[in-house]
């Protein structure tokens, strides 16, 4: 009996350590996966932010990451694509997320650059901070 409440306490344990991030569904379809809680504070769509990222086509291709450009970018958050103001709003600095971008909330039926048009979009984000 002891061994196997030993057992059931490790499942518990390896269960919760291994249990899924949290993830968010927004209304406009946007999918924000918490891969790391942050601890700061919320941006909102007027901030300034400071992140690291790497965006990816559905099939996994890398089309641009910060590190191609030698470091975090710093942005006005309510100037880039949909996706990006209302997935980085939920995040905390400190954090790392998952944004999984429907093709109308990232450039829509525009081609950008390595971008076909109507491309959903997946981005890992590391929020540095607020403000430049």
């Amino acid at each position: 009996m002891k061994s196997l409440i030993a057992l059931l306490a490790a499942a518990t344990v390896a269960s919760t350590a291994f249990a899924a991030n949290s993830i968010e569904k927004l209304p406009s379809g946007v999918v924000v996966e918490h891969l790391k809680e942050g601890t700061g504070p919320h941006p909102t769509a007027d901030d300034v932010v400071r992140v690291n990222y790497r965006g990816t086509l559905a099939n996994g291709t890398e089309f641009d990451s910060s590190a191609k450009h030698g470091g975090p970018a710093v942005f006005p958050l309510g100037q880039v694509i949909p996706c990006w103001t209302q997935g980085v709003q939920k995040m905390r600095v400190g954090g790392k997320a998952k944004l999984t971008c429907p093709a109308a909330t990232a450039y829509g039926d525009r081609a950008v650059g390595p971008i076909p048009a109507n491309s959903n979009l997946t981005f890992e984000v590391e929020l540095i901070g607020i403000g430049q």
